[in-house]
């Protein structure tokens, strides 16, 4: 049987795209493998993300690539960006994010599988970035940090991420981790060594406090209160180290004189 000279030339336009699509593919799986830090899903985000990020920060006088510092409320269920800024070396708010899920209630992360979100002070480092994730996108926040550690806590892979499901992880919208991660990389291309990622059990408040004044947990969110009214009053990251297994806000006792 003949055909059409027409139809003959479509199926070798099809094949030939086909070739394309196959070679795309693999291309894009020789470059996942040569670089941990790409895949096409963060590609994807890059490109619908990167222009609206940069203009938005731009809006508030704000420069993409400045160090971030991340802090989320996990009775509130939200998540704020923050920047500094180039000019006062202060740090203004970019967005807040609505916490998609969590699991667990107020109070620390103990142990593997208590599907506890930790509260704490942590830090994400470019090693702990997730382009790969089955969670859409992710970075681990760097649980157990000095303090778990101290008082023997355990736990892997606590994570920002994606998907809206959380086993113990801060779970995002797929729309905002992309926009969340694209931020958090853009300092480590900048050359920043870490973001800080303070996660509260809620806004601490003196009135907050005061109504949760009878937890177990109570001395221990003390001491993150601490940093939260460092950061209140100074629109700056506490720096924070651990003593004596407890977590010490350095310069704490000098706001603390000031507002006696």
């Amino acid at each position: 049987m003949k055909y059409p000279l027409s139809l003959m030339f479509l199926c070798v336009c099809l094949l030939s795209l086909s070739a394309c699509q196959t070679t795309m593919t693999d291309a894009q799986k020789e470059r996942e493998q040569k670089n941990p830090y790409y895949s096409a899903t963060l590609e994807h985000a890059r490109k619908k993300n990167f222009s609206t990020i940069r203009t938005e920060m731009a809006l508030k006088g704000l420069t993409l690539g400045s160090p971030l510092y991340i802090r989320a409320f996990k009775h509130e269920m939200e998540l704020e960006v923050w920047a500094q800024n180039p000019y006062t070396g202060t740090y203004k708010l970019f967005k807040t994010y609505p916490i998609c899920s969590k699991s667990g209630v107020l109070g620390p992360k103990l142990k593997e599988g208590d599907l506890q979100t930790p509260e704490g002070f942590y830090d994400v480092t470019q090693e702990r970035l997730n382009p790969n994730s089955k969670y859409y996108l992710s970075f681990n926040i760097g649980y157990p940090n000095m303090f778990d550690r101290a008082h023997r806590r355990t736990g892997t892979h606590l994570m920002i991420h994606g998907s809206c499901v959380s086993e113990g992880c801060l779970a995002m919208t797929d729309k905002h981790i992309g926009e969340i991660y694209l931020l958090v990389e853009q300092n480590f291309k900048h050359g920043i060594a870490s973001v800080p990622v303070h996660i509260f059990p809620f806004r601490m408040t003196d009135a907050n406090m005061l109504l949760r004044n009878t937890s177990r947990w109570y001395p221990f969110w003390e001491d993150l209160k601490a940093g939260y009214d460092y950061f209140e009053a100074y629109n700056t990251p506490p720096d924070v180290s651990v003593r004596k297994k407890r977590y010490v806000i350095d310069g704490a006792k000098k706001y603390l004189a000031q507002r006696s």
